[in-house]
């Protein structure tokens, strides 16, 4: 005798409704301010713009593409630059850590540990760190969106629990084989860490392309310093600042009249939308490496 599987409707239309649920809540947000970027910038301020826009509009980027004095073009090539030399150069920094600090045999291990793990929890402060770069001859150096940023203890933490995880018969064999420690890392390790590679690299990379307060800090004012985060951010405060302005320009032009400029709100969901598509577009990339990096490098602490 053959018995179906009872299937309950009530139970499959309410897990369709969850996520159902689910899918709009996370894509809400960026629906929203993608409508919002492409909307005329006076009917935003009105309110009511949910998904879709309500007067479409190109201004807020042309705003944002043709505004003087920010050389954009220059601003994205810093940008790129920081974000690709610094996330190679992190990366490749952090592996290294996370190998040596995963070897049992290595007589310093448990005092480098806690003396990186200390520097997690204790900052010396915004002045001396600026003081230690000035030092270092990096104040208006592109070198200073590199250096400071070589090694993150979480992530090698992340990276050497990875490789603490791997069967260590496969560095034994090896080793019998003949291969020193660079080519144990470079021909096994590194192949094997792939997935946590791809995340920790995702990681850094958003994280240099978001920065901008670094160039404010250390880029001394010049402009072939400034990334495309800084570059928008001043468009933005010179957008609000402007804002006023054109408040009173309106009322002096009669009711009715419009001039043609944009809001802050409209500038910063358009900036938004200009700086997050990038990382956006490398995502899919890293995504099938990224769930598994997460996951099998937090195995042990």
């Amino acid at each position: 005798m053959h018995f179906k599987r009872a299937r309950f409707p009530i139970f499959d239309v309410t897990v369709f409704i969850f996520l159902f649920f689910v899918v709009v809540v996370t894509l809400y947000p960026f629906l929203n301010v993608l409508a919002i970027s492409f909307n005329d910038s006076y009917d935003t301020v009105k309110g009511g713009i949910y998904i879709w826009p309500r007067i479409f509009t190109l201004e807020n980027y042309k705003t944002i593409f043709t505004s003087a004095n920010l050389n954009l073009g220059q601003a994205a090539i810093v940008s790129v630059a920081r974000t690709v030399i610094g996330t190679v150069s992190s990366v490749i920094c952090c592996c290294l850590l996370a190998y040596t600090l995963s070897r049992d045999d290595y007589v310093f291990r448990k005092p480098i540990t806690i003396f990186f793990v200390i520097t997690m929890y204790v900052s010396g402060g915004m002045i001396p760190s600026y003081l230690l770069i000035r030092d270092l001859h990096l104040i208006g150096s592109f070198w200073v969106y590199i250096i400071p940023g070589l090694v993150s203890f979480f992530n090698v933490i992340v990276v050497r629990s990875f490789i603490e995880g791997l069967p260590i018969s496969i560095q034994e064999a090896a080793r019998i084989d003949g291969a020193n420690d660079f080519t144990i890392f470079y021909r096994i390790i590194i192949p094997l860490c792939l997935p946590v590679i791809a995340t920790i690299a995702l990681w850094i990379a958003v994280g240099q392309w978001g920065s901008w307060f670094d160039t404010y800090l250390y880029g001394n004012g010049k402009l072939s310093m400034s990334t495309l985060q800084f570059a928008l951010m001043k468009l933005l405060d010179s957008t609000s600042a402007a804002q006023g302005q054109s408040a009173n320009l309106i009322n002096k032009n009669g009711a009715g009249t419009i001039v043609n400029t944009v809001s802050p709100q409209s500038i910063k969901m358009a900036i938004t939308i200009v700086v997050t598509v990038p990382i956006l577009l490398v995502y899919p990339f890293v995504q099938k490496y990224f769930v598994t990096g997460v996951t099998l490098g937090a195995v042990k602490g």
